[in-house]
């Protein structure tokens, strides 16, 4: 019987983590679709616009055609069922077209400025929950005392500061009257290599944008704080004190351990959060990652670059779930099953 209602649970469990994979592939033709319909149903489009402005520019029709070809990848003189079957195709290559403003391919444009944006919110990711789930454990231990009060207001006023007006706010005091750089990623005059000179600059750079973006670790020092009261009623915590376990030790590794389970989804969620984040907040300190170039594309009217940004971010917000969900049952085992009844 055990063994019956082991095949069953595991057939169960195929079968919602191939549906839950088939949902993110519909999500990522959604997108690939939604912005061909951008670029050629809408009206106005896109390529109606870039029709006209190159038309202006003293081009004739036959090199307009090639010019909307290469950088949108999307023939003007084809049906649209034609077109849409070729640019979902060039999309699944890679084949994003070609930067009207940088005249560059915008895979090449977004695959140098994407690992950038990746180390500052890897660490800001990484950093906000550190703080968060020690704060929160802490605040939750001491329940209704001093510190208690003393950190959550620390956390409601941090986590309801807008990242932008943080960003500001160091610019100013850190920046331009500190010792940090205000603008791009590197330091200038410096040979790209595995120095000191070279390295603590990439970190002075980053600096900046990863402190603004903390502003995340006081939501998440509220949400483990709730989870962790929960936690402290359960009967294993009695067990521990009456080992004569110090407190520290109870709030980190006891509750700590169980209460941060519940937050790993929300976890994967925050770096899809904070990818739209880095559109403003890149702009602020002129870190040229990826939503440097999605702020830039916008205000040069460079549709190419700015769709495949579009693209690019939404992908990455749609595996970030997809990785949430596929692995939340192996952090936490007693949520397999429950993952698996409610779909």
């Amino acid at each position: 019987m055990a063994g019956k209602e082991s095949v069953i649970h595991t057939m169960v469990t195929i079968d919602w983590r191939i549906r839950r994979i088939g949902q993110t592939v519909f999500t990522v033709w959604a997108v690939i679709t939604l912005s061909f319909a951008l670029v050629r149903l809408m009206p106005g489009s896109i390529m109606g616009s870039m029709v006209s402005r190159l038309a202006q520019q003293g081009y004739n029709p036959a090199q307009i055609r090639e010019l909307i070809d290469s950088r949108l990848t999307i023939d003007p003189d084809q049906p649209i069922p034609a077109a849409y079957a070729e640019y979902t195709i060039n999309m699944l290559q890679g084949n994003l077209g070609e930067s009207v403003y940088y005249a560059e391919p915008v895979v090449d444009i977004l695959a140098r400025a994407l690992p950038w944006t990746l180390f500052v919110l890897s660490w800001a990711v990484f950093i906000s929950f550190f703080i968060g789930i020690a704060v929160g454990a802490l605040m939750a231990y001491w329940e209704g005392g001093k510190l208690d009060v003393g950190l959550t207001s620390y956390a409601v006023v941090i986590g309801s500061i807008p990242y932008y007006v943080l960003a500001i706010l160091l610019l100013i005091f850190l920046a331009y009257h500190g010792p940090f750089p205000s603008s791009g990623r590197q330091p200038a005059g410096v040979e790209p290599g595995f120095t000191w000179v070279y390295i603590s600059g990439i970190i002075e750079h980053a600096a900046l944008p990863i402190i603004s973006m903390l502003v995340a670790s006081g939501v998440a020092s509220l949400g483990m704080r709730g989870n962790s009261i929960r936690v402290l009623g359960e009967d294993y915590l009695r067990v521990a004190r009456l080992r004569g376990l110090s407190d520290i030790r109870i709030s980190t590794q006891y509750v700590s351990r169980n209460a941060i389970l519940p937050m790993y989804t929300t976890f994967l969620i925050s770096i899809g959060e904070m990818f739209g984040g880095s559109v403003v907040l890149e702009q602020v300190f002129q870190y040229r990652g990826l939503g440097f170039y999605l702020f830039s594309a916008l205000n040069q009217r460079d549709y190419p670059l700015m769709m495949g940004g579009f693209v690019v971010i939404t992908v990455a917000i749609v595996i970030a779930l997809l990785i949430a969900d596929l692995t939340y049952s192996l952090v936490d085992p007693r949520a397999g099953g429950q993952n698996n009844e409610s779909y």
